[in-house]
């Protein structure tokens, strides 16, 4: 890696710390034996002096925890010192299979549960850290990001609490509207695509994929999806439809307005692989209704990319649609909690973000540019043309 080899010009920030939250422990874990493999790896006259005191290590990972009072209560703990540290908490609001009791009864944590943890946390490290960055993967109540009547804004509150606890930059991945950076404008706020890796991820698993415009086309499940679906389709120089969702807004089943119809705009797309871009899968009803869509229009194989695989209302409308030959193949990240079920159906891809993530936490720790990390138009290209050879 080209950025491996500049890093050591700069020297870190403070000591590098990664406070993986118990949301997130497994793949703070990833994250962790990345940057100490690199950091053994490097060799410098400098890492020697006392700028570089504690630059390489066995694990860069703090222990700290929440325990709970029996009325379900807590408080954040660090074990450890953290004092002028460069702090990085990486955090998983949508990890649903953590528990705690309340008076004798189980009760899952909710994103509230995480959001309070990682406030918890951030106020046990006391102002005591150089510097305090939050990885939080899926925006907390990024969904909720803007107001169409008498509403709460909860994301640009979060927001403006955490950078008022001392935090100085929130890393975020496919942010639901990145606009909601406008509530902290005066803090570091960055939204990142894992285009790289999706791209990466079909390649290495479907080999007989031909990436071109006679036999391949992204697809944009909404109108809200434009731009994602629109970097893809540049990229891989292919071609782009998008479906628009129509609404009966006179009703409102489970807190939305529900779809009457998906209209298709677009070109023939008889025979041609699919690939729909998506933020997020919640109930995936409405993936499935555009690969019906998709397939009544004779479509080829149809793949599913999406950030984040939340399946809220669990995997069977996925087995049957793949049973039916619908969808081909499901790609999301681990980003957010993967059950052992879905890790292991035939149609799954796991999309692996630790090395990026990584890679973020590496280079910001020296204080050196992301900005060829975030825009990863030369890797992708690098990728398609080993694929042409």
């Amino acid at each position: 890696m080209p950025q491996q080899e500049k890093i050591l010009e700069t020297i870190p920030v403070g000591t590098l710390g990664i406070i993986a939250l118990e949301s997130s422990k497994s793949l703070g874990q990833k994250v962790n034996d990345y940057i100490v493999d690199w950091r053994k790896a490097r060799e410098s006259e400098h890492t020697s002096t006392i700028a570089f005191a504690g630059y390489q290590r066995d694990s860069y990972l703090i222990d700290a925890h929440c325990p709970r009072f029996g009325t379900g209560e807590a408080k954040g703990v660090i074990k450890e010192s953290v004092r002028g540290s460069d702090l990085y908490l990486l955090l998983d609001v949508c990890n649903y299979s953590l528990t705690y009791t309340v008076c004798g009864h189980t009760n899952h944590m909710s994103p509230d549960d995480h959001y309070q943890d990682l406030k918890r946390i951030i106020a046990a490290v006391g102002g005591k850290a150089r510097r305090i960055t939050v990885i939080m993967p899926f925006l907390y109540e990024s969904r909720q990001h803007r107001r169409s009547s008498r509403e709460s804004l909860d994301c640009a509150l979060a927001l403006q609490e955490l950078t008022n606890m001392g935090v100085e930059s929130i890393i975020t991945f496919d942010a639901h509207d990145p606009r909601v950076q406008n509530a902290i404008p005066l803090k570091s706020f960055e939204t990142v695509q894992p285009t790289y890796q999706f791209i990466k991820a079909l390649v290495n698993h479907v080999p007989d994929l031909k990436i071109s415009c006679d036999n391949m086309m992204v697809i944009s499940p909404d109108e809200g999806g434009m731009n994602r679906a629109i970097y893809f389709a540049n990229v891989l120089g292919v071609d782009l439809g998008m479906f628009y969702k129509r609404r009966d807004y006179t009703t409102v089943v489970n807190g939305r307005n529900p779809i009457v119809a998906h209209e298709f705009l677009g070109s023939d797309i008889e025979g041609k692989d699919m690939l729909i871009i998506d933020d997020m899968i919640s109930s995936g009803e409405s993936m499935i209704d555009v690969a019906k869509e998709l397939k009544r229009r004779k479509a080829g194989r149809i793949f599913v990319a999406s950030t984040f695989g939340l399946f809220t209302n669990g995997l069977s409308k996925f087995d049957e649609a793949y049973e039916q030959g619908l969808i081909y193949r499901v790609l999301t990240t681990n980003l957010v909690y993967q059950t052992e079920e879905l890790l292991s159906k035939p149609y799954y891809i796991n999309v692996d973000m630790s090395k990026y993530i990584a890679l973020l936490i590496d280079t910001l720790n020296h204080d050196s540019s992301i900005s060829k990390l975030l825009s990863p138009t030369e890797r992708i290209q690098n990728i398609l043309a080993k694929v042409k050879k």
